[in-house]
């Protein structure tokens, strides 16, 4: 650190621009470095800043990922991988905060006191590490962002009422699995962010809420370090957590964390319970709306200065309680991390005792107790291939190529479901750890290309299998046009199938739209909705179509359906008089009420030239004025019948008749026989068939 160099707190709440503040101040300088809480961040910041000044001068170091161009200038990553001794003009941490993490914190601990820039130094976070910073840090300079805009608590709310642009957080992934599937029922679907995806499934599966495809965000509290997305309001399930111990109540401040993610930029926020979750006490919601929280006044810590002579002074110099300097108070010892664990089980093997004798064998041991277990296997399993690795690397100088192949390729597979890929991302991350080790493998680059092509495809993969499982594809894509005002357009196949956007929705059958049956809630609304609004020009032009259609390609049914080719479009009712029919179209409301008259005059006109047609020799003696009273009579109780009486029902009738009224409905074709009166040219199939279907509409259903 040189003399002028200057350190400086900027502390605030979320949404107040730290992280692009410090990258700003950072490409001021020829030379920086930023360390950040997450993979999935850090990755995210290594993009924005190659984006502004190149892939040539940026570098991105994790535990599992090392792009380090030769002309490195600003350096991006996680804290726990943060390049030391390499003299950047600039130094920043993120989430300082997490000094007081049981887990992780004494890491941020060693970088808030030994972390230096030459130029300049910048911890961000909570303004609640006020007083450690400033009892521990001397000459440092504080600066407060204020948030950019407001919060506001709106209690608690049923899943089913959530408002579209939510993240619903969870607390394991059996919870974020059970949201996410009610949300996919309910509201066509959600993606699915958790600190355990890795960058490429976490970043496809951003996108999918970040361009609309879903409106929802199921996530874990990962959300709550800097990721930057466009949520209105968030929504806890729990309100408690495991925090790799035991089940604990989170602090105000931990909820106001990840409830900060509600609102960007200059737009507001919300947060509020749902599920099980109890309705929030009204000091603490109103603590997380004003950003008043207590101080944090213990910061985890371990001891840098480690001791590699021996295995047992390794662990006793792990085991260092602080040093009682100034501010030294604050500090408290870090319980026992999973690579201490590791280090005793590992010792308390004759053969590794054997083995790590000396400075570099023992720091090489404690190199590779370092490996994390992203595999969340048992500690004695973890510890067993540690050992594996320990013994190649001791004895051999390398780990053998023929046993790391076949380690990755017993994962490489693209088969199976969400909890089969994400295992075997969690296995792959154990072997990307590894090969980004210096010196660990032959041929570095080889294998860790490969390793990074087994996660990006097993990546791939694991968002197939989320997307599949919590996103109706078919009702996102359709929400997503619904809301946009440009007109939504339907496609209709020669049988009547309908898509839109591509997405089958059911089947257009003459005028009325059938939805797809398999569709059922929320899916079942929104695919109704969005076919009928599609289908709004393709109404009126089957309408034009059907209108000047001819009469072969319209025809009735025996039960007095109306039918265009195999489509129902209508059903004749009684009419006003017995040789009349009135045609009733059968048109969806949404087609309108144009369509619908088009649809009935045409039906109307094939009606009445059918029964003009068949019906002709009755319509003849309805028109004929020239029958005498009796003759009359007769012929309209023909007409009523549809020229057919059995004889003993009007016997009085036709003793009535004389020689003059007889002959007048002989002219017409009326014969008289033994058992019924009748019209031979009704008799045939076709004026039979309409007969029937015309007697049905008068007697009703």
């Amino acid at each position: 650190m040189t003399e002028h160099s200057r350190i400086l707190a900027v502390l605030g709440p979320t949404n107040t621009g730290k992280t692009t503040y410090a990258i700003e101040r950072m490409l001021g300088y020829r030379t920086g470095v930023i360390g950040l809480p997450l993979r999935l961040l850090a990755r995210e910041v290594y993009e924005r800043i190659k984006a502004v000044r190149g892939p040539s001068v940026v570098a991105l170091v994790t535990g599992e990922e090392r792009i380090i161009p030769r002309r490195a200038q600003y350096w991006v990553s996680t804290v726990e991988a943060m390049p030391e001794g390499i003299g950047a003009d600039f130094v920043a941490v993120d989430e300082i905060q997490l000094c007081a993490d049981p887990e992780r914190g004494h890491v941020f601990t060693d970088r808030l006191l030994r972390m230096r820039g030459r130029r300049e130094t910048q911890f961000l976070g909570s303004h609640t590490m006020r007083g450690a910073i400033a009892a521990l840090v001397p000459g440092v300079e504080f600066l407060h962002r204020e948030r950019m805009s407001q919060l506001a608590y709106t209690g608690p709310r049923k899943l089913s009422r959530m408002p579209p642009r939510s993240a619903i957080v969870g607390f394991s992934v059996e919870n974020v699995y059970a949201i996410a599937e009610l949300i996919r029922r309910q509201k066509g679907g959600a993606a699915v962010v958790m600190g355990a995806l890795s960058p490429r499934t976490r970043n496809a599966q951003v996108e999918l809420y970040q361009n609309g495809d879903v409106d929802y965000l199921v996530a874990t509290d990962a959300i709550g370090m800097g990721l930057n997305l466009d949520i209105d309001h968030v929504a806890f399930s729990a309100l408690s957590k495991f925090d790799g111990r035991r089940m604990r109540m989170l602090a105000p401040n931990e909820l106001a964390q990840i409830a900060g993610r509600a609102g960007r930029g200059m737009r507001d926020g919300t947060f509020g319970v749902t599920g099980e979750a109890p309705d929030l006490d009204p000091e603490v919601a109103q603590a997380i709306v004003d950003h008043r929280f207590a101080p944090i006044r213990k910061l985890e810590w371990r001891n840098p200065r480690l001791v590699f002579g021996h295995i047992d002074a390794l662990i006793a110099s792990l085991e260092e309680p602080p040093e009682r300097g100034p501010g030294g108070e604050r500090l408290a010892r870090a319980r026992e991390a999973d690579d201490l664990a590791t280090l005793r089980t590992l010792a308390a093997q004759a053969e590794i005792r054997a083995l790590a004798v000396g400075g570099p064998s023992v720091r090489l041991l404690w190199d590779v107790c370092r490996i994390p277990d992203f595999r969340g296997i048992s500690h004695s399993e973890h510890a067993g291939l540690l050992a594996t690795i320990f013994r190649d690397l001791h004895q051999h100088g390398r780990i053998g190529s023929d046993w790391f192949a076949a380690q990755i390729r017993r994962i490489d597979r693209s088969d199976g479901g969400i909890d089969a890929l994400s295992k075997r991302l969690a296995y792959i991350r154990t072997w990307t750890y590894v090969a980004q080790r210096s010196g660990w493998v032959d041929d570095e680059i080889h294998w860790r290309e490969a390793t990074r092509a087994v996660e990006d495809r097993l990546s791939d993969a694991l968002h197939g299998a989320l997307t599949q499982r919590f996103v109706d594809r078919r009702t996102s894509v359709l929400m997503r046009r619904l809301k946009q005002k440009e007109a939504i357009v339907a496609e209709v196949n020669d049988s009547g199938e309908v898509t839109v956007e591509g997405q089958f929705v059911g089947r257009l059958e003459g005028f009325r739209f059938v939805p797809d049956k398999t569709a059922a809630g929320q899916e079942a609304r929104t695919v109704e909705q969005a076919g009928l609004q599609a289908l709004a020009p393709h109404f009126h032009l089957r309408a034009d179509r059907f209108y000047n259609a001819p009469d072969t390609e319209i025809d009735f049914t025996e039960q007095g359906g109306l039918m265009w080719g195999s489509s129902a479009v209508g059903k004749l009712v009684a009419g006003g008089d017995a040789l009349g029919a009135r045609a009733v179209a059968f048109v969806d409301e949404a087609a309108g009420p144009d369509v619908a008259a088009k649809v009935e005059r045409r039906l109307q006109h094939f009606i009445d030239r059918k029964i003009a047609t068949l019906f002709e020799p009755l319509t003849a003696i309805r028109r004929d004025e020239t029958l005498s009273g009796l003759a009359r009579g007769f012929g309209f109780r023909l007409i009523e019948q549809f020229g057919i009486i059995p004889r003993g029902t009007v016997a009085a009738e036709v003793k009535a008749l004389d020689q003059e009224a007889r002959a007048q409905l002989r002219k017409h074709g009326v014969r008289f026989g033994q058992f019924t009166v009748f019209l031979p040219l009704l008799l045939k199939p076709a004026p039979t068939r309409l007969r029937l279907v015309l007697w049905g509409a008068r007697k009703g259903p």
